[in-house]
């Protein structure tokens, strides 16, 4: 049995996103599907005076329906700034000497174009947290990508050669079991069990992103969270 997962790229997302990554064969993260500015494609948040505060990527004008593949980063975006702010936030925290240099090459890395910008910090992250799940890009599956959403999900399966699909568990609004095993696919969705650590000597802050959580977390705690803090149904 092999089992897959697809995901949109998102800016050092959330720990479930990398749960998501390790419990599969094979993860494609999509570069040819539309940004949407209300995602968290550019953004995510993280821990300043104890409270979440959002950091993002600015990015040059474009036209609306551009994929996210065809955005690029804004000549003005201060990557030293975004690194300056992650810097002095977590400068404290009980791992930041190990996971720090991670953020240092993600974000200041001299790609310009926003997909492979994010891309590559997913792989540095998932090197950090020994993470070998094969990662492929959407675009470069031979399927017909005019495809859409459910429809474009049971091709990259099938192309893949996967039995089994595993989606976020904010997915069972939008897909049911029933249509995936009429394909012969496995529909299985990833519930993160909660994940509760000191954050200095604020009140705990929940799902903010990875980079938060590796700052406070050992490598060991974040390995058997990664692949046993989280039920599939």
């Amino acid at each position: 049995m092999k089992s897959i997962a697809i995901m949109q790229p998102y800016f050092f997302p959330y720990i479930g996103y990398f749960q998501l990554i390790q419990a599969v064969d094979t993860f494609v993260v999509y570069d040819n599907i539309q940004y949407t500015k209300k995602g968290w494609i550019a953004r995510n948040r993280f821990l300043r005076n104890g409270m979440a505060e959002t950091f993002s990527i600015s990015l040059q004008k474009a036209p609306e329906g551009l994929d996210v593949f065809g955005r690029l980063i804004s000549r003005e975006f201060r990557k030293d700034k975004l690194l300056n702010q992650l810097r002095e936030t977590y400068r404290g925290a009980p791992y930041f000497e190990q996971f720090f240099p991670t953020i240092e090459k993600s974000i200041l890395n001299g790609e310009t174009n926003l997909f492979h910008f994010i891309h590559n910090s997913i792989v540095d992250t998932c090197k950090y947290l020994e993470i070998e799940t094969k990662i492929i890009v959407s675009s470069s599956v031979q399927i017909d990508h005019s495809l859409r959403a459910e429809e474009k999900i049971k091709a990259l399966c099938k192309k893949v050669d996967a039995d089994i699909y595993i989606n976020a568990i904010g997915g069972q609004t939008l897909y049911t079991k029933e249509n995936f095993k009429s394909c012969g696919l496995d529909l299985l969705f990833l519930k993160s069990r909660p994940f509760e650590y000191k954050q200095f000597n604020a009140n705990f802050v929940p799902w903010l992103s990875i980079i938060d959580v590796m700052m406070f977390n050992s490598s060991r705690d974040l390995r058997n969270y990664l692949v046993s803090g989280y039920d599939l149904i």
